[in-house]
């Protein structure tokens, strides 16, 4: 799923016909680099690779006053079908990436188990911070978005919330983890 694609194609099927720096305005005036995964200087090459797949194409092209010429673009039919197809893509999948810190966290240095607690502090100290900041985001954002948006820009927040609970509860637990009976063997095969 990419979400460069749908927001490039729903903005042309949504607005109509727009050149690049159009789009890369309403991108900047939607804040969509705070809640989505798009960066909006990525908009141009995908505008190039969405046109050469035949799903936008060029209607004209206009320059205004001393403004370099600029390429207007228009969603085609094979563009509201892949539109459609991404929009109904994006509400099915569910995107859960591994986290390597688990993995980390399964393979520890015996000799250096007296670091963790001060590693686990400072990531879930980090955590709070990318939470803060996220959340201080959202509020200087939320007059420009659309109710849909302000409840979309929560999941974020939400996630960050769970995870920090699990990692508090990790914390909680961390004694009782990693006191090793030798006299067990290792389970694993």
């Amino acid at each position: 799923m990419s979400s460069i694609r749908l927001y490039i194609l729903a903005a042309l099927e949504e607005r109509g016909e727009m050149h690049g720096h159009q789009l890369r305005q309403l991108a900047e005036q939607e804040h969509v680099d705070e809640w989505t995964d798009i960066t909006v200087g990525a908009l141009y090459g995908a505008l190039k690779r969405i046109a050469a797949e035949g799903l936008i194409e060029e209607v004209r092209t206009e320059q205004v006053g001393g403004y370099p010429e600029r390429q207007i673009w228009n969603i085609t039919a094979a563009g509201r079908v892949a539109v459609a197809g991404l929009r109904l893509g994006g509400l099915r999948e569910i995107v859960e990436r591994a986290d390597p810190f688990d993995l980390a966290l399964s393979r520890l240095d015996p000799d250096r188990l007296d670091e963790l607690p001060g590693l686990l502090a400072e990531r879930v100290a980090g955590l709070r911070s990318i939470l803060a900041q996220a959340e201080s985001n959202h509020a200087s954002i939320h007059q420009y978005l659309t109710p849909v948006e302000r409840v979309v820009v929560t999941h974020r927040t939400s996630r960050l919330r769970a995870d920090i609970a699990w990692h508090d509860a990790l914390i909680e637990q961390l004694a009782e983890l990693l006191t090793i009976d030798p006299s067990r063997e290792d389970p694993r095969p």
